[in-house]
């Protein structure tokens, strides 16, 4: 069974930087990647990567600002996330599916807890 943890949210000032992790267990050649959900919003894709880390996708909301990268040693994928903005604050998941090429919550079938990113302007 798989089981995606998450950590490494937290409060911010705009501008700043934090780095998401997601240790994950019961994986075998799975893409992973990262939604986030804001209050009131849906669920938004925010990038992945596939198995092997040659390939990423990113909303254009993130490109060129976050970086989506796994160590497959540590079993674990992070998402470095710089020049933060208030827009940024939501829930941040870690996803695993079948292909880093897509985006919709329902193409990821293991989603991790979330864990808790505020932007303060």
């Amino acid at each position: 069974q798989v089981q995606l943890v998450e950590s490494g949210g937290g409060l911010v000032q705009a501008g700043g930087s934090l780095r998401l992790s997601c240790a994950a267990s019961g994986l075998t050649l799975r893409a992973m990647g990262w939604f986030r959900q804001a209050p009131g919003l849906e669920r938004e894709f925010v990038a992945a990567i596939s198995w092997s880390g040659g390939n990423t996708n990113y909303a254009d909301s993130v490109k060129g600002r976050f970086t989506i990268s796994r160590d497959n040693a540590k079993n674990t994928v992070y998402l470095q996330m710089n020049s933060l903005k208030p827009e940024d604050t939501a829930v941040y998941y870690c996803v695993a599916g079948s292909n880093w090429y897509q985006s919709k919550p329902a193409d990821f079938g293991s989603w991790g807890q979330g864990t808790q990113v505020a932007v303060s302007s």
